[in-house]
């Protein structure tokens, strides 16, 4: 469904309340807002997000869990649960359904999310195959940059590089710019071998494409794609039948060509290695942010968690229910007092 649609998805305006309905509660000390009056609007004018009723938003969320999903472990912190609203455009329902993916991706695939921790990816961070870029682009959205010819297959699974990515995802979310303005993924593949791409087969593919769209809460706005050599299209072809139309449309191939790359992503923020000015690409200074944050990780992926099974059965919408059905002020409003009643 397009950006465009996603609008039409609204919360609930202060004038389509009645007057026996509850104002807006106060923010709790927990939550302090960071963004700048900039993204605010930003993020109201393209997530449908308004600070009159964050609060009140959250708290209608976390009141669905509570009443859904009592079984879910999770957090129900303001600040955790604005996530998934953001990344679902105050759309109660479908951010409860990202909730519940992102949960049950974690339980079901153990060899990525157990032991999650900066520590344990010390090899990957090391060899350079990721790295954040210090400046953001243009929109305000982080720069992941990806290079699998970094990756020696001998020297551990694929895995560890998925495991490395969530690990960046996780730390990146964490902002509330980020939240708000999404990310760039910037893909290069120079030097990837036949051999090298063969261990991204459609298992894989299909549930690292199945997490960044459905289970987990952050906007991917462009995937850009450099220095592919023709095994490329064989890659594509495996991941293309699991993208989204709207996520397909994002991606850009730009082959040996800088000067289309620098049309998306201007020079002052790339390094020499990608036409840019912004001197040698540096993996130190994220991998310095990545393994400070030890103590945050082992606290969220370190810990015993309850049987997936508890989880995994709501993982999906029932057959035949969408969730992109839009859902009106009056609507949301109902809801959100339908669920404080419990």
């Amino acid at each position: 469904m397009s950006e465009e649609s996603d609008s039409l998805r609204t919360s609930p305006s202060v004038a389509s309340l009645s007057e026996n309905e509850l104002p807006p509660p106060s923010a709790p000390a927990g939550y302090v807002c960071s963004l700048t009056e900039d993204l605010v609007a930003k993020a109201r004018e393209e997530l449908q997000e308004k600070p009159e009723w964050r609060l009140r938003d959250v708290q209608a969320l976390r009141d669905m869990v509570r009443k859904e999903c009592p079984n879910l472990s999770t957090s129900l912190e303001d600040a955790f649960l604005l996530r998934f609203l953001r990344a679902r455009k105050f759309d109660y329902d479908r951010a409860l359904q990202l909730l519940i993916n992102y949960h049950s991706c974690r339980r079901s695939w153990p060899e990525v999310f157990n032991n999650l921790r900066p520590s344990a990816l010390k090899e990957v961070l090391a060899s350079g195959f990721l790295t954040v870029l210090p400046h953001t682009d243009p929109r305000g959205c982080h720069v992941l940059c990806l290079r699998p010819d970094r990756w020696i297959p001998s020297n551990y699974p694929i895995t560890e590089n998925i495991r490395a990515i969530y690990l960046t995802l996780e730390k990146l979310i964490q902002s509330e710019e980020t939240q708000v303005n999404g990310i760039v993924i910037l893909a290069d593949y120079k030097g990837v071998s036949l051999s090298k791409a063969s261990h991204f087969g459609p298992f894989i593919a299909k549930k690292v494409i199945g997490i960044l769209q459905d289970g987990f809460p952050i906007r991917i706005k462009a995937v850009h794609v450099v220095n592919e050599p023709r095994i490329f299209k064989g890659i594509f072809a495996i991941i293309k039948p699991f993208l989204k139309e709207k996520i397909a449309n994002r991606f850009f191939l730009h082959g040996s060509d800088l000067n289309s790359l620098h049309t998306n992503l201007p020079r002052n923020i790339l390094p020499r290695e990608y036409g840019g000015t912004a001197g040698e690409l540096d993996i130190t200074a994220w991998n310095a942010v990545l393994l400070a944050s030890e103590e945050d990780f082992v606290r969220e992926f370190c810990q015993p968690g309850p049987p997936c099974d508890s989880i995994l059965g709501q993982a999906l919408p029932p057959e035949g229910l969408s969730s992109e059905v839009p859902c009106d002020d009056s609507t949301r409003a109902m809801k959100s007092q339908l669920y404080s009643c419990y």
